[in-house]
C-alpha cells in the first residue's frame, strides 16, 4: 500500500485541530462540513488514503473537514468480552494521530447502549444531521449503521436527498486495504513482526508507559533498564523479545534516545512474572515517576533463557550493537 508516512516526530507538533467531546450545544456551525466517521485505530496508511479523499473534496468546495469517531471504542460496548479488545492507539495518541494528518475537526462521540441502539433513520436525523449538517459524508460502499446495523449507503443516500446533503462512496478496493491492513498489524505487533507492522502503519508503533521500580538487577550487569507500567489496558503491546527502540522523554519536549527493549518474563532470572524493561544506551538520569513513550523499530530477537548472568551480559552487548546498527 502507498501512501505518504507519517513520521514519529509530527507527534509532536503544537495543536491545530480542533477537538469536540459533547455533541448538544457545544459543536461550532460548520463551515460546509465533509464529514467521515470511523473508529480510525491506527490511523494507518489506510486510514490516510481515506484522509486524503477527505482533504481533497473539502478543498474543492472550500469547506471543513470533520471525522466522527467514538469513545470508547464500540467493541468495548457490543462484544460479549469487552476485556478482549486491544487497540492501536489510546484515545489521546488516535488524536495526535489525526491532528499531524491536517483533520480539522474530531468529533470523538461518547459511545454507549443507547447510542447503539438508536435505528438507522433516528442516527441519521437525530445525530448526523442535527449535529454536523453535512455538506458531503463519506462512507465505505458497505458501511452499516443503526441498531442491528440496518442503514446502509442507500439509505444514507436517500436522507441525503431529503436534507440536502451529497454523500460519496469510499471504494471497494481502498476499504478492502483499510480492513486488511488493520488485521495484519494486529497480527504482525502480536508475532513480533514490527516490520510489516511500521510499514501498514506508516510510522514506527509507539506506546507510553510510567517509569516505575524494578529490582535493579539491570545496574549490577552495566545495562540499567527502565521499568514501565502501561495505564491502559486496551493498548496492544508487542509479542515477548527484544526490540531496538527509540525513547522520547518529556512532555513537549521531544528529547529522543536509542535504545533497546525487553518484553517478556526474563526467564534467566526469574521468570514469574511478565515485565518490559527499556535500557536506554549512554543514559544514567533517574526517571522514576516520568512517562515515557516507547516507538519500536525492530525486532532484534526471542527471549533465551542464559546459563548465568553472564552469558547474559554478554548477549546485552550484542544486541546493544545490533541495535545501535538498526536504528543507525
Amino acid at each position: 500500500m502507498k501512501g505518504t508516512k507519517l513520521t514519529n516526530s509530527l507527534l509532536l507538533l503544537p495543536p491545530d485541530m480542533k477537538v469536540h467531546r459533547e455533541l448538544a450545544g457545544a459543536l461550532p456551525l460548520f463551515n460546509k462540513a465533509v464529514v467521515t466517521i470511523g473508529t480510525f485505530d491506527g490511523v494507518h496508511l489506510g486510514h490516510r488514503q481515506i484522509i486524503k479523499q477527505l482533504k481533497e473534496e473539502a478543498a474543492g468546495i472550500g469547506g471543513e473537514t470533520v471525522i466522527i469517531t467514538f469513545h470508547p471504542h464500540p467493541r468495548k460496548i457490543v462484544s460479549s468480552v469487552p476485556g478482549d479488545v486491544k487497540l492501536l492507539n489510546t484515545l489521546n495518541e488516535k488524536i495526535a494521530l489525526l491532528e499531524a494528518a491536517g483533520i480539522d475537526h474530531l468529533v470523538v462521540v461518547p459511545f454507549d447502549h443507547a447510542f447503539s441502539n438508536q435505528t438507522a433513520t433516528q442516527y441519521i436525523e437525530d445525530f448526523l444531521y442535527r449535529y454536523f449538517k453535512p455538506h458531503t459524508v463519506i462512507i465505505g460502499y458497505d458501511h452499516r449503521f443503526g441498531k442491528g446495523r440496518e442503514g446502509d449507503y442507500r439509505l444514507l443516500e436517500q436522507a441525503g436527498h431529503k436534507w440536502g446533503f451529497i454523500v460519496k462512496e469510499i471504494s471497494e478496493q481502498l476499504l478492502h486495504e483499510v480492513v486488511v491492513s488493520s488485521t495484519k498489524i494486529r497480527h504482525a505487533l502480536t508475532d513480533s513482526d514490527i516490520v510489516t507492522a511500521n510499514e501498514f502503519l506508516g510510522y514506527a508503533y509507539f506506546f507510553e508507559g510510567l517509569v516505575i521500580e524494578g529490582n535493579k538487577l539491570g545496574r549490577t550487569i552495566g545495562y540499567p533498564t527502565a521499568n514501565l507500567h502501561i495505564s491502559s489496558e486496551e493498548k496492544l503491546i508487542p509479542g515477548n523479545g527484544v526490540y531496538a527502540v527509540e525513547v522520547v522523554r518529556g512532555k513537549g519536549k521531544g528529547v529522543r534516545d536509542k535504545g533497546m527493549m525487553n518484553i517478556g518474563v526474563r526467564p534467566t532470572v526469574d521468570g514469574k512474572k511478565k515485565v518490559i524493561e527499556v535500557n536506554i544506551f549512554d543514559f544514567d538520569e533517574e526517571i522514576y515517576g516520568e512517562t515515557i513513550q516507547i516507538h519500536v523499530h525492530h525486532y532484534l530477537r526471542g527471549e533465551v533463557k542464559f546459563d548465568g548472568l553472564d552469558a547474559l551480559k554478554e548477549q546485552l552487548r550484542k544486541d546493544k550493537i545490533a541495535a545501535t546498527e538498526k536504528l543507525n
